[in-house]
């Protein structure tokens, strides 16, 4: 049976560039399938031209014909393995605006995806993210479509720099960023997210925790709260680029501009900043209060996101970019659901564990 399903699948809609065979029989099969036609048509044109009017204030019309074919064989393919694509907010426009399901921080879209009745995930996001959907979502396949996609945060502390750093402090709890791997998040009391660590922190009813592996995250956190912290060395290498005195620059070259930075920002980027917040606060801020002029300081493509959406609002881009994030591209993704590769395995215990301190978080709201 399974094999006339995939000749049923190799012949429907010949002709017809990017489409499948929509047939529930295939949800489950893990063989690859035959890549589709990617070739730029009217038809393609016009079944994805909704799609492109959502990119339109961010993408050329020249670079549509690339992307389109792509987009819809994606789209397609979705629904054929009853799958759905996680978006991190610093995915391009592209994968964020035209063929994610859900966009968000990497604990929002992990929340998400338990929610949804999907088989299969694809995480447009760095390999931990991924690690964290399969974390929640143990019953279903993640699939990661580059797992060279990394995170200079979670490369930069492992399982027995926990151990050490408890036989160093012994009885001090230890909070782990969710930018950490799940042998990291195994080893931990509780994780956290920039937009909550102040909250976990203080809900530990401690005088000093442990804070990994963000260096600036926890200088941050340790000026809002009384909890001494204890941080590790680790930093983003996008994030730690961005200094006091280009921000100051950027306000002399555009007067009335409306800084917003990230928490993984060094502390005197934060301190020159009118706001600094999650991923999720930064999107908001812009939304709710439509600045006239603002600095996103951090992940580049976040600006095209969050513009593409937004009227009334220049953007000032500064255009320090992840290479990991951008490993995740549109072929790369298409590849992942037409072979149902790179899957995202973890041992059930160490994913037991690092579960517990995952929803110890989530338990607090």
């Amino acid at each position: 049976m399974i094999l006339e399903t995939t000749e049923q699948a190799r012949s429907a809609d010949a002709g017809a560039p990017g489409s499948f065979a929509l047939d529930p029989r295939l949800r489950h099969y893990s063989t690859p399938l035959p890549r589709p036609d990617l070739t730029w048509t009217p038809q393609v044109e016009e079944a994805t031209r909704h799609l492109y009017e959502r990119v339109a204030k961010v993408m050329p019309p020249v670079e549509w014909p690339f992307h389109a074919p792509y987009v819809k064989a994606i789209n397609d393919l979705k629904k054929l393995r009853n799958a759905v694509i996680l978006a991190h907010n610093y995915q391009t426009p592209e994968i964020y605006n035209c063929v994610a399901d859900f966009v968000g921080d990497s604990l929002q879209l992990a929340k998400m995806a338990a929610a949804s009745e999907a088989d299969v995930i694809v995480q447009g996001g760095v390999h931990f993210m991924a690690e964290t959907s399969k974390i929640l979502n143990p019953s279903k396949t993640v699939l990661i479509p580059d797992s060279s996609a990394g995170c200079s945060l979670a490369e930069s502390i492992d399982a027995a720099d926990i151990r050490a750093l408890r036989a160093q402090y012994p009885g001090v709890p230890v909070v782990a960023y969710v930018n950490t791997s799940a042998d990291v998040k195994a080893e931990v009391d509780i994780c956290c997210t920039s937009s909550n660590a102040v909250k976990v922190v203080e809900s530990l009813g401690v005088d000093r925790v442990i804070m990994v592996p963000d260096r600036y995250l926890a200088q941050n956190v340790a000026a809002q709260t009384k909890v001494k912290i204890i941080a590790w060395h680790g930093a983003c290498e996008v994030h730690e680029r961005f200094t006091a005195e280009e921000i100051n620059a950027y306000r002399t070259d555009h007067p009335g501009l409306t800084v917003i930075a990230h928490p993984e920002c060094p502390r005197e980027v934060v301190e020159v900043s009118d706001f600094s917040g999650s991923t999720a606060a930064m999107i908001d801020y812009v939304r709710n209060r439509k600045p006239a002029r603002v600095l996103l300081v951090t992940e580049c493509s976040m600006s095209d996101n969050v513009a593409a959406e937004t009227t009334g609002t220049e953007f000032v881009r500064p255009c320090n970019f992840c290479p990991h994030m951008k490993r995740i591209t549109l072929p790369r993704i298409l590849d992942s659901l037409l072979d149902m590769r790179e899957e995202v395995v973890i041992d059930p215990a160490i994913a037991a564990r690092a579960r517990r301190s995952v929803q110890r978080m989530i338990d607090l709201g």
